[in-house]
């Protein structure tokens, strides 16, 4: 199997970072420093460097330098199994992104062909016991990595169903003005549906495959209401019946936008909120885990991942089992913590970055 990982990693008036230039090798990443000093910043660098808004979801503006905001850039010299690639993003003063792949200009979605990346960061913690436009973020964020023009099929059904909804609220009864709006939401539902549901089965057969010290978690989607129509042609039927009940709550109730993952710790049979808090963050670190095996088989290597404060909640063992994990996969993982005693049973097996704050700036530098 080959290897996906950034050899060289410029950051240039990126959030916290004035100038940041980083040499590496495939190995793990071990960051580490104290709370705000710009671990996390580093990290959101490289989840640009898949489609999508980053791991914050923030704004190019957002992600300027203050108080200069001239904008920013990020370089790096990117290992694929399709050979090396010398990748660029730059937003000028707040400009939205542009990309540049070995100095040719394309849309961002093109990097979905170079490099796939995985995240888990502190927000996800709550993912169980949270509602449920979390966990469909989350899901949709698996689905992704196997299949980026998921993406499209979603932002069309979103618009769709604004029209349709707008329809609803100013209770328009004429069933011709919802024919062509519910035919384009059945399609593209439909597909959202499929994606998801084969996603959930690949990553039940990563982890049935998997010799892991992390629990399984059996995973199923779940309508608000009644189930969700499986096929295109039941979905334009549960549209049409519902259009009156949907006119009373003024928005669609039905289709994937109303669906939930709902996850249970298969060897206990207990369903995820009720675990505890170590348990469900190993639920979720044995998702992501589970996603890479099954993306490295996709695109013949491990994705980048980026694990932001990991070691949080684990205990000692299970913080060893997750390296042991990490390097057996061959993945180059980003992880922070503020502790470089977090990650000692790593030892040169990563390679170790210390963040540290220099006035209004954070510096990074390598550490033995």
């Amino acid at each position: 199997m080959g290897k996906l990982y950034l050899s060289h990693l410029t950051l240039s008036h990126f959030r916290s970072h004035r100038l940041i230039r980083l040499d590496l090798d495939a190995r793990p990443i071990v960051i580490h420093g104290d709370n705000g000093a710009g671990k996390t910043n580093l990290i959101e660098a490289v989840s640009l460097f898949s489609p999508g808004r980053g791991l914050r979801r923030a704004s190019a503006k957002d992600m300027a330098r203050r108080p200069e905001s001239l904008g920013w850039k990020l370089n790096g010299i990117l290992n694929a199994p399709s050979g090396q690639h010398e990748i660029s993003i730059t937003s000028e003063a707040g400009a939205s992104r542009q990309v540049q792949i070995d100095s040719k200009s394309t849309p961002q979605t093109a990097l979905a062909s170079l490099c796939r990346v995985l995240w888990l960061i502190p927000a996800m913690d709550r993912l169980w016991i949270e509602g449920a436009e979390g966990r469909r973020r989350f899901l949709d964020r698996m689905v992704l990595s196997f299949v980026p023009g998921h993406a499209e099929a979603s932002l069309t059904y979103e618009k769709t169903m604004r029209e349709r909804n707008k329809l609803l609220k100013e209770q328009v009864r004429d069933a011709h003005w919802y024919t062509v709006l519910e035919a384009q939401m059945a399609k593209t539902g439909a597909e959202i549906n499929a994606n998801r549901v084969t996603t959930l089965e690949r990553l039940r057969l990563a982890q049935q495959d998997a010799e892991t010290q992390f629990p399984t978690a059996d995973l199923e989607l779940l309508q608000s209401e009644g189930s969700m129509p499986a096929t295109q042609e039941d979905l334009l039927d549960a549209l049409k019946e519902s259009r009156f009940r949907d006119m009373s709550a003024g928005r669609t109730l039905v289709g994937p936008h109303r669906t939930d993952m709902y996850g249970v710790f298969a060897a206990k049979g207990v369903p995820a909120a009720e675990c505890s808090t170590g348990e469900q963050k190993a639920l979720l670190i044995s998702l992501i885990l589970a996603n890479a095996r099954a993306l490295s088989e996709d695109i013949g290597a491990p994705p980048l991942l980026l694990l932001d404060e990991v070691a949080a909640h684990l205990d000692a063992g299970r913080r060893a089992a997750l390296y042991d994990e990490i390097c057996g996969l061959g993945a180059q993982a980003w992880m922070t913590g503020t502790g470089s005693e977090l990650f000692s049973d790593l030892g040169a097996r990563a390679q170790h970055l210390e963040v540290s704050e220099n006035g209004d700036c954070s510096l990074a530098n390598t550490t033995p």
